[in-house]
Formats: structure tokens, C-alpha cells, sequence
């Protein structure tokens, strides 16, 4: 996987940084924290400016956390719990955990959006009971950018200022990256098997 980001980026530039992050959000696998620090090191290489790094990075941030906004807006509650009821076990998902995310979000309305967007795995997801709530475009974009542009930038950061270690970097992100990936898949099976369904918690 480093290999082949480190190559994507060399090729394609800052619409390859764009399009990486686009995929991070809509397909979380591929990590961020792999995928910045990795134009960082371009940028302290004089590929691309930390400048550019930056907007493209968090420009694609903010743009793949669209389609799960609009799912949670289009869907609304009660498809998600209706699709939840049905398909819970697959999406180890419940009619009360809808619930519960929903009046999550309500109490906490910008500061999940800002924060959460610095939480791995987190970050990818606050953006569905964001469109839940219908919580306004304007606000949503705002805070988004914002908390995107923060964890972009610790990351381009710490790329840039890790350059001169590159080889070494690649040892421990390579398979750093595919643990997150075990890690996630693990994550999800083991609420698929023990995910108790909505009659359970009825």
C-alpha cells in the first residue's frame, strides 16, 4: 500500500492527494494518516508546496464527507431505522443506535462535527447524523473545513518534518496501514457476530 500511494501522488499531484482523501472518507481503509504524511514528504522534497498539500488535502476531506452527509439527509431517521430493523445484523446497526446518534448529535450539533472530524474512523462517520438532523450546509462545511484543515495539516506537518527519515518511516507505516485495515475488518465482525438485533432490544 505505501508503495503504491507513495507512486499515485509522485504521478498525479495535488489532484492525486485530492482524489486520495476523497476516498479515505467514502472508503475508510485507506487510511489519512498514511496518505498525508506521505505528500508531506513530497512537499519537504520540493514536489509540491505544503501550501498546496494542505488545500488539496483537506479540499478532498471535506468533499468525500458529502455523500455521507446527504445519506444521513436523504434517509432521514426513520428509513435508517426501518433499514436497520431489517438489515441490522448486516450493518450491525440497531433502531435504538440510530436513535441514540441522533439525539447525540442534537445535543452536541458543531462541536461534533469540528472534533470528530480529528478522530480516526470518527471522522469519516460524524457526517451521516449530521444529515440526519438536516444540520445546516453553511455550519456543516464550516466546522468540517475546519476540523479537516487542523488534521491535515498536523499531518503534512509531521510528514515534512519526518522527510529525512523516509526509509524508515516506510517500515512502520506499511504495516501500520495494513493493521488499521485488520483492525477495521475485526472491528466489524465482531458486531456482526455478537449484534443482538432490533427484537432483542425491543
Amino acid at each position: 500500500m505505501f508503495e503504491g500511494i507513495v507512486d499515485f501522488i509522485g504521478q498525479t499531484g495535488y489532484l492525486g492527494v485530492f482524489l486520495l482523501m476523497v476516498l479515505e472518507n467514502v472508503f475508510p481503509p485507506i487510511p489519512s494518516e498514511l496518505i498525508m504524511p506521505l505528500a508531506g514528504f513530497a512537499a519537504a522534497k520540493g514536489e509540491m508546496s505544503v501550501l498546496g498539500v494542505l488545500l488539496a488535502g483537506t479540499a478532498g476531506s471535506v468533499f468525500g464527507a458529502l455523500p455521507w452527509y446527504y445519506a444521513g439527509y436523504f434517509f432521514g431517521s426513520a428509513r435508517l431505522k426501518k433499514l436497520a430493523g431489517r438489515f441490522g445484523r448486516v450493518m450491525t446497526l440497531s433502531p435504538r443506535d440510530v436513535d441514540v446518534a441522533s439525539e447525540w448529535f442534537e445535543r452536541h450539533g458543531w462541536q461534533a462535527t469540528l472534533f470528530g472530524r480529528l478522530v480516526p474512523a470518527v471522522r469519516t462517520l460524524i457526517s451521516v447524523p449530521a444529515g440526519m438532523v438536516a444540520m445546516p450546509m453553511r455550519a456543516f462545511l464550516f466546522y468540517s473545513t475546519l476540523g479537516s484543515l487542523v488534521w491535515t495539516g498536523l499531518l503534512t506537518c509531521a510528514g515534512y518534518l519526518l522527510h529525512g527519515q523516509y526509509a524508515l518511516v516506510a517500515d512502520y507505516v506499511d504495516p501500520l496501514s495494513k493493521v488499521v485495515v485488520l483492525v477495521v475488518v475485526g472491528v466489524y465482525l465482531y458486531r456482526l457476530v455478537t449484534h443482538k438485533g432490533a427484537s432483542a432490544e425491543a
